[in-house]
């Protein structure tokens, strides 16, 4: 017997899904014992499905695949955080199974969708939602359940870092922005990536299934990647570093502490590594011990991988009769640590007016910063900046705001925003 499937969304992943399917039918049918039928298929354009040759199954209403009571498994894959919720939503109540891409929907009404699933014996499955292609969600609620989980820590956009390697390689911000846009690596409104914001949602998801506490975006203290610069990526460069944007979660006593924020780590890390747009997340287990893992983040093809294994792993379950294998992965509230209050060594960079009375030795002293090392001066004759660059030992992150705050109450002094790096061992 079929398992029926119904697809909302034929965009990139959404196309990308009708490929799989398509390419190995047989193949599902014939190792898996899966009979896996795309049994109809809705979007906002048409022209989408003809491309894929799924028009005699197409429908612009996506109520036509709630109300098919053949369809067994919804895929939802058209984003935001509004009619997708609905759609899912109408999808469990009208008793089916539910795959989504949705990181955005899911950090930000995670709880509310699995907590309607599991009162209704139903799976909610993501794998999709973060790092693309690889596999991360399914280790951390199955194959990594027998640690407790210490940290994690990962490359979780491909924009930024595909920006952030142009940078390192002499592009300026605006520069590396644009190709990545021309590449289709950015959107035309990049503000989700450069900001952060889609790293922040990915990284509340790890955590809450890390951690089995629920972490919310807006739980998540982030910080994006617009204030850098070319000379950022040089200096890192010089002493035998990279800037990466890290999305960060970890456990500690005083609760979970996670953020997303520019870091500059050693050439050796394991993340320095890591190019373009590809992903990495780095896994520390009190009895695994460190895992990493690595692949595309984005995109039709690798997103549709792990998009379908979510369908294939449902799908099994249904054939053997099984309950609820996921459920919802955390059981309560997170606890969490004050940014404010944490410590971190800083890279800073002041780009001071070349005009300014500014001594960035008694301003270190005032601030109550102590310096790794002597400040650098970093002269840009055209622009009319001094780039003034410090080291701090470990420094709260509050004396660090205050600090930078004074510069700012100081009018015709910067010319710019600072930049603001966290070092990582």
């Amino acid at each position: 017997m079929s398992i029926k499937i119904g697809l909302v969304g034929t965009g990139t992943v959404g196309g990308g899904c009708i490929d799989v399917l398509q390419t190995h039918h047989d193949d599902f049918a014939r190792d898996l014992g899966l009979d896996l039928e795309l049994a109809r298929v809705c979007s906002l354009i048409p022209e989408q499905a003809e491309a894929h040759h799924v028009s005699d199954i197409f429908t612009l209403d996506y109520h036509d695949l709630i109300n098919d009571p053949e369809i067994q498994i919804i895929i939802e894959l058209i984003g935001g955080t509004t009619i997708a919720k609905s759609i899912i939503c109408e999808a469990l109540e009208a008793g089916k199974h539910v795959v989504t891409a949705n990181k955005a929907l899911l950090a930000r009404a995670g709880d509310e969708i699995l907590t309607r699933a599991n009162e209704f014996g139903l799976e909610v499955a993501f794998e999709a939602s973060v790092g693309g292609g690889i596999p991360i969600i399914r280790p951390l609620m199955h194959s990594l359940t027998a640690n407790s989980i210490i940290s994690i820590m990962g490359i979780v956009n491909g924009t930024t870092n595909y920006m952030l390697t142009r940078m390192d390689e002499g592009f300026s911000y605006a520069e590396a922005l644009a190709e990545a846009q021309s590449k289709g690596y950015a959107e035309a409104d990049p503000t989700a990536d450069v900001d952060g914001l889609d790293a922040a949602a990915k990284i509340a998801i790890l955590s809450s299934i890390a951690y089995k506490s629920l972490v919310t975006i807006d739980d998540v203290a982030t910080q994006g990647i617009r204030t850098l610069d070319a000379i950022d990526l040089k200096i890192a460069k010089e002493r035998g570093c990279c800037i990466k944007l890290l999305a960060i979660g970890n456990n500690t006593k005083d609760g979970v502490d996670v953020r997303v924020h520019p870091s500059m780590l050693p050439a050796e890390h394991p993340l320095s590594q890591v190019k373009g747009v590809m992903n990495a997340i780095y896994v520390v287990g009190d009895f695994v011990g460190e895992t990493m893992y690595y692949g595309a983040g984005a995109g039709s093809h690798p997103t549709a991988s792990a998009v379908i294994s979510d369908v294939i792993e449902i799908a099994r379950n249904i054939e053997c009769g099984g309950g609820v294998r996921l459920g919802k992965p955390w059981s309560k509230r997170a606890a969490f640590v004050s940014q404010k209050d944490a410590e971190f060594s800083y890279y800073l960079r002041l780009p001071v007016s070349l005009s300014a009375a500014f001594d960035v030795q008694v301003f270190a002293k005032k601030a109550g910063f102590v310096l790794k090392e002597a400040p650098c001066a970093y002269h840009d004759q055209a622009s009319g900046i001094i780039h003034y660059v410090m080291f701090t030992e470990p420094a709260a992150y509050k004396t660090l705001e205050a600090a930078l705050n004074s510069l700012t109450c100081q009018d015709g002094l910067l010319m710019g925003t600072s930049a603001v790096i966290r070092m990582v061992d």
